[in-house]
């Protein structure tokens, strides 16, 4: 099966990458500035914002699955326009579409459990963008995959890692909200579950979120001491009493997409843990 992997240079892309040749598929992935340092079949560029380059894209690659991991960032034109010019492209050609999107789509207020029937209300630009995406991809693909996730953890790569290490050194000021709690989720779970979404005849929103509640500095202490750092040397604040804008507790139930996979999605208890013991070892 060759797979298109569209945002291939990110963390989570890389994991999409490393996975998908490990299972034998050929794996193309994109770059919008320049290729990552894993290795799929091949690399190409690619501009979400530029409807030519995605039917110029899809086209030469022919990808029975398309997953879509890019980021965007606040950016509109890329992170709320690009993705559904991806899928209506997708959707011409028939070709099955997982879109990743996230849990900034919520507000935490009124509510902080979240399943898949709930309505986004962003608060942010990003969260904005991502919703908007979110409808824009189902409206002109309903047969696509919409998989929101949470913090993504893993490898010591991810930008939360390090930040801890940056936090705990002194490199950064700053600190770690224990007023913000998410459902963090390790990036080969993500990846995996992924997969087997873009394997399946899934359709619709999903929840891929880890099973455990944490706050960004109880997250940050166990990493930390994973890591073998000083964990009391981690800087504490509140989101509430900061200028930082985004939802204070936003907990992803993602127990009806875990009921489909064979993919344990673990809380990062779990799997900061079995790290931890693997180093002590």
């Amino acid at each position: 099966m060759t797979i298109l992997i569209v945002g291939g240079s990110g963390f989570l892309g890389s994991e999409l990458i490393r996975q998908a040749r490990t299972a034998g598929h050929t794996t193309v992935a994109t770059y919008s500035t320049q290729p990552g340092d894993t290795s799929p079949s091949s690399w190409c560029p690619l501009d979400l914002r530029d409807t030519g380059s995605l039917d110029a894209v899809l086209a030469e690659v022919n990808p029975r699955v398309v997953i879509n991991a890019s980021s965007g960032r606040a950016d509109w034109a890329a992170t709320a326009e690009g993705p559904v010019q991806l899928a209506i492209v997708a959707a011409k050609r028939g070709t099955r579409m997982v879109h990743v999107s996230t849990d900034a789509v919520f507000s935490g207020t009124g509510r902080v459990h979240y399943d898949e029937s709930c309505l986004p209300d962003p608060i942010t630009p990003y969260g904005a963008a991502k919703a908007a995406a979110e409808t824009g991809v189902l409206e002109v693909h309903p047969k696509a995959v919409v998989a929101r996730t949470s913090l993504i953890i893993g490898h010591g790569r991810s930008v939360h890692e390090r930040l801890v290490h940056q936090l705990v050194t002194g490199a950064r000021d700053g600190a770690l909200f224990t007023d913000d709690i998410r459902c963090p989720v390790h990036v080969s779970d993500l990846a995996s579950a992924l997969l087997e979404l873009a394997s399946s005849d899934a359709a619709g929103i999903h929840h891929v979120a880890g099973t455990d509640a944490l706050s960004r500095h109880e997250l940050g202490t166990l990493i930390a001491r994973r890591d073998g750092l000083d964990a009391s040397r981690l800087p504490a604040g509140l989101r509430a009493d900061s200028t930082v804008p985004g939802a204070l507790d936003v907990r992803l139930d993602s127990q009806a997409t875990q009921r489909q996979l064979r993919t344990a999605l673990r809380g990062a208890r779990q799997f900061v843990a079995a790290a931890t013991t693997a180093r002590l070892k």
